[in-house]
Formats: structure tokens, C-alpha cells, sequence
């Protein structure tokens, strides 16, 4: 169904038996985050938060919470725009199949936005202060928007068309924000946004922005959503609510009609405040660092506002389950646009952009005897310039040619046809000095780290062990080994302390397993904190071992070598994914936080039997 509010959404979810009330006070400082990852981890409904201490307006959380349920909010419109989004990448495919797209140009009436006299959002004001004041972490600095819509337009192209919507977090108290007249605006690294600031700044002018909370769902899922060059997130929120994207202007400020609230301002783009912490999608806090802040000219509100929100920590998450739904709507997007890839699998329990597994095809030289890696490379790279996936860290890329029918998405085979091929004399492609993602603290500084292509091809070389060789021993220091999968060991060792002392370690270490038989079947080591932990489950180790290493620092192997710039290793490459002094905390829950909300979990009581 086309939703026109929020409100309908909710009332459609609790139909359907998707949705819970929780009509007792719940406090937004870290209770209502608690009772929200509670829920998600049981698989339960959507929560509506009738009773918010503090302010005046109901909330609602987890709406996005299963992948069924996000498919049930968009099922009379989700497989029209995965037709539409299909045919922009591929126009050729209408002629090829011109019944299949038969929908195509009512979806496409759809994404044209409206332009209305009259918004629901703009009968009511308020102030920030009145906002449910949701701090989900305790060492969060203060209280965030955590579903914002925000809008901003290219000031030298005006116009919705040329508009960016996008989700970039809004504080709204805490830090040096003067109360109810500045918000902090904190955007990654590689955001549409950046463009409009960055010509704001040029232009010496103020950046005119709306930040819309709520609405229909398909709303709030545009502005995480990639999609092809040149169209609008406003068009594909239109498309795929299966109703066109309204919009008014109230003094100089486009609004979207059928938001719940909406905050109006202006951001200078030569000023910044400190924002954050926050406590971030990759499972640690992002830190205090220098951002744009939007001064606050007016917050309006619908007469039957709810404030939707999520909670973002150490994957899987509600954000897991957007992107699932976007690989979903976008994967076939990307063979179009890259001829030559088959697949990729940005792999959500590492945090996302920390690792990249993609399958190729190796077609440059079939007249050669030894099949190697060398279109996989050309492919390597134009992935890494491609939109959100150029902010992966690992990118691991295999010849589909080998094992026809391998699933991207089973990661333990794919890491099986992975080991069994690579050669780390050969196979590792390093950019060091390089862009990273804004939340990965296992660079060098903000922004700053490192990138590692691993690309396999040709026949297996060798047969994964899942057993130690006899005799193995390890270095003082070094304890616990243990398998996570064939070929992949984990070793537990001391506190990292810098890195001249772990370049000492590393020697210790090689020196003793290159004195080892047996090794060759045991291609990676990754030295960790917690062996105990990171051998407990699959997503534990792809957690640890690709969001605590840097590649250019923390990569190192038995027998390694440089030639010609060339960097390579003859025996088992060894990660570092020990905690550094320079990382970010991992998030933790406040325990007398959990406790609380356990009561609401008691017989009689609203979340009995959920949770």
C-alpha cells in the first residue's frame, strides 16, 4: 500500500501483527536503545514507545527490524523498482523483454516528486529540546537523530532533482551546541553532501538544509539507498512508497509534506563544532572530531507525530537488514555497470566497508599455461571506484571460472576457494596512504589508512588443515590456537603495545614457524585478544579480524620479501587484529540499563514473551 504517514505504517504493522505498544514511561537516555536491541535480537515486532519521558511525542523503533517486515512494507511496490532500477542500468533490457517491464512507466509516474500548498508537517512547531531525547550508548555525548532524511540542493543546480537526501546523524544536545538553536551534522567520508558543501564553501555561502524525520518508510530507506548516477533519492522514495514524493517550500526550505517533523537551517561550511562520541555501526564509538553544525531556524511537526528511530552497535543491527534489502534491490545493478563482475558481498558482520568479497572472470589470457589473476585485477580496481564500494578496506576477489555455482554468501566456502587458490607471493595489492572510512579507527588518523586487493585464481594449491601439525609450537607470548574455519587459525597473544614492539614480535613469531612443518596447509593467522571469543562464532572472527587491522600495518607473513616495490610472503600471511592504543572502545552495554528494562519482560507485563 501506498503509506501517506508514518501513523498508517504503524497502524498496518500492528494489523499484521507486527507491531507492540509499550504503554509504560520508558526513559529515552540508554532505556529505550536497551529495550530496542532486545527486541531486534529476539526477532521481535516493531515497538511503539506510547509514554516518552521528557517529551510529549510517542515513538517507534524497530520498523525496519526483520527482513519480512521490510519486504512487508514495501511488498505492492518492491519488485516494480527493482524493474525500474534494473532498466536504468540496462535500457537495452526493455527491448530484450518489453512485457517484463510493463509496470515500468507507472513506477516511473511514481518517482516524479509533487510540489503541494499545504504540508501536514508544517501545522505544529516545537523545539529541539521537545524531541524524544534518545542517547543509546553510555559514553554517547548526547542525544541523536537516528533516522534523519537529510535534504540538502547544488547551490550552482537548484531544484529537487538535483537534490541529495541522505542519512548523516544529527546531535541534538550535548557537547557546545547552544540548546535548541544548533545541531551537530556529522557525514562520512565519500557522501553527496560533501559536493554541496564543498561549493557552499567556494561560494562563500550558507548551505540551506532540511532534516525530515519520518514519514512514509520508503522515505526513511531513500536516504540510505545507493543508486545509479543521476537519480534522485526523492524520485526512488516516490518509487518505491508506490505514491510521488510531496514537497512544499516554507520560507526558502523545501519540506517534505508527509514527514513527521522537520528541522529547517542553515549551515556556515567554514564553521565546525565538536561532535560525537557516538556509539557507531562498526561495534565501537566514533570520537569527539570537528564537524558541520546547522543553526536552527525552525522545527515543525505533524499533529500526529511519532518519532522513528534505530539503534546502530556491532553488526548484525536493524541497519544489517537495509543492507540486505539494498544488495537486493541494487545487486544487479553492479554487473551491468562493471562488466566482468558476477557478484559482490559487502559483508555486514565486519561492519560493512572493512571487507569486500567479490567474484570475477579471468578471461585475458586463456593461451597462457598458468592461470593467475590479471582481468580479476583490472575488475579490483574499477570496484574500488565504484560508489559505496570504494570505501572497502579487504577486498578479496576470486575467478568465478574456477567453481561455477560458488554462493557469495556463504562465507565459509567462499573463504575455502579463496585459500585454497592464493598465492601470498603473488596475489597481494596494496594501497597504502588512502582514504578510509570515517568510523574505521584502525587507520592512521581520521580518513586516513590503507587498502589490500587479494585476488585468486586458477587450480586449488593446497588442502586446508583444520588440525594443528604435530610438533607445532607457538612463542612465549602466544597462546591458544584455535580454528575458525580450514585454514584459518587464531592465536592469542600479549596487549598490543605500539607498533615498533609489535615489528619485534612479528619476527619472533615468523622466525619460529618458519621452523615448523607443516604449515602450508594453514595459509592465515590472526592474532587476537580474545581467541576464546573469536573462535566462538563465525561473525565474531570476521568482526574482529577486519575491523582491529590497518593492511599496511597490520599484515605481515613467514618469509616475507619485497621486490620491486613488491611486497609478498612464502608461508602463512598473519594478521594483526589485536586492539591497538590509537582504536576506538568497543560498545558495551550499561548493565543496571539491561536490568531495568528486564522488568517490562516479567509476566503481565508489555514485552512478556518477546524478549
Amino acid at each position: 500500500m501506498a503509506y501517506r504517514s508514518l501513523k498508517e505504517c504503524v497502524l498496518d504493522l500492528e494489523h499484521h501483527g507486527q507491531l507492540i505498544r509499550v504503554p509504560d514511561e520508558v526513559d529515552p537516555d540508554l532505556e529505550m536503545a536497551e529495550i530496542h536491541r532486545r527486541v531486534f535480537r529476539a526477532g521481535g515486532p516493531a515497538v511503539f514507545y506510547e509514554n516518552v519521558k521528557g517529551s510529549p511525542f510517542p515513538a517507534v523503533s524497530n520498523l525496519f527490524g526483520t527482513l519480512e517486515r521490510a519486504r512487508l512494507l514495501f511488498r505492492h511496490t518492491l519488485e516494480d523498482v527493482r524493474r525500474l532500477i534494473q532498466l536504468k542500468a540496462d535500457p537495452a533490457a526493455f527491448l530484450r523483454s518489453p512485457f517484463q517491464f510493463s509496470s515500468v512507466p507507472r513506477t516511473a509516474w511514481t518517482a516524479l516528486p509533487k510540489k503541494v500548498n499545504r504540508a501536514a508537517v508544517l501545522e505544529h512547531t516545537t523545539t529541539i529540546q521537545q524531541l524524544p531525547q534518545i542517547r543509546c550508548w553510555p559514553q554517547d555525548s548526547g542525544a541523536f537523530v537516528l533516522l534523519p532524511q537529510v535534504y540538502t540542493e547544488d547551490l550552482e543546480k537548484p531544484g529537487i532533482l538535483h537534490s541529495n537526501l541522505g542519512m548523516y546523524r544529527i546531535q541534538m544536545a550535548g557537547n557546545d551546541y547552544a540548546r535548541n538553536r544548533e545541531v551537530g551534522m556529522h557525514y562520512q567520508i565519500r557522501r553527496d553532501i560533501g559536493i554541496h558543501h564543498t561549493k557552499a564553501k567556494e561560494r562563500g555561502e550558507s548551505l540551506r538544509v532540511s532534516v525530515f524525520i519520518g514519514g512514509p518508510p520508503a522515505h526513511t530507506f531513500a536516504a540510505v539507498m545507493y543508486l545509479p548516477e543521476g537519480m534522485s533519492e526523492v524520485t526512488f522514495a516516490g518509487a518505491l512508497n508506490g505514491r510521488r514524493f510531496q514537497y512544499a517550500l516554507q520560507n526558502g526550505f523545501t519540506v517534505s509534506a508527509e514527514a513527521d517533523f522537520c528541522i529547517t537551517g542553515y549551515v556556515d561550511p567554514a564553521a565546525l563544532k565538536p561532535e560525537g562520541p557516538f556509539g557507531d555501526h562498526l561495534g565501537y564509538y566514533s570520537l569527539r572530531h570537528p564537524f558541520p553544525f546547522l543553526k536552527v531556524e525552525q522545527v515543525y511537526h505533524r499533529r500526529d507525530a511519532i518519532w522513528p528511530f534505530t539503534v546502530v552497535g556491532r553488526p548484525p543491527q536493524e541497519d544489517s537488514v537495509f543492507g540486505h534489502l539494498i544488495q537486493e534491490i541494487a545487486g544487479p545493478m553492479i554487473p551491468q555497470e562493471l562488466p566482468g563482475i558476477r557478484a559482490v558481498h559487502a559483508v555486514d558482520a565486519s561492519g560493512v566497508h572493512p571487507l569486500l568479497l567479490a567474484i570475477g572472470s579471468e578471461r585475458y589470457a586463456p593461451y597462457q599455461s598458468e592461470r593467475r589473476p590479471m582481468e580479476l585485477l583490472t575488475l579490483a580496481n574499477a570496484l574500488l571506484g565504484y560508489g559505496p564500494c570504494s570505501l572497502a578496506k579487504y577486498l578479496l576477489i576470486v575467478a568465478g571460472e574456477d567453481q561455477p555455482g560458488l554462493d557469495i554468501h556463504d562465507i565459509p566456502a567462499f573463504f575455502r576457494h579463496w585459500l585454497e587458490r592464493v598465492d601470498w607471493s603473488r596475489d597481494l595489492h596494496f594501497q597504502t596512504c588512502t582514504t578510509m572510512d570515517t568510523l574505521d579507527y584502525s587507520g592512521t588518523a581520521l580518513n586516513e589508512g590503507s587498502k589490500v586487493v587479494i585476488a585468486a585464481a586458477g587450480p586449488k594449491r593446497r588442502e586446508l588443515a583444520a588440525e594443528l601439525p604435530y610438533g607445532f609450537v607457538l612463542p612465549d607470548c602466544f597462546e591458544k590456537p584455535k580454528f575458525i574455519l580450514p585454514g584459518i587459525l587464531l592465536v592469542q597473544g600479549v596487549a598490543y603495545k605500539n607498533y615498533e614492539v609489535a615489528q619485534e614480535e612479528y619476527r619472533v613469531f615468523s622466525a619460529v614457524l618458519e621452523r615448523s612443518d607443516g604449515l602450508d596447509n594453514i595459509p592465515l593467522i590472526v592474532l587476537v585478544d580474545d581467541s576464546d571469543f573469536a573462535a566462538a562464532h563465525l561473525n565474531h572472527f570476521l568482526w574482529v579480524a577486519f575491523t582491529r587491522s590497518n593492511p599496511s600495518h597490520d599484515v605481515t607473513g613467514v618469509s616475507n620479501f619485497t621486490k620491486a616495490k613488491h611486497w609478498g610472503c612464502r608461508g602463512p600471511l598473519i594478521m594483526d587484529a589485536r586492539l591497538k592504543p590509537h582504536h576506538a572502545p568497543p560498545l558495551v552495554e550499561d548493565p543496571a540499563v539491561t536490568k531495568k528494562v528486564e522488568r517490562l519482560a516479567v509476566s503481565g507485563k508489555c514485552l512478556h514473551g518477546i524478549f
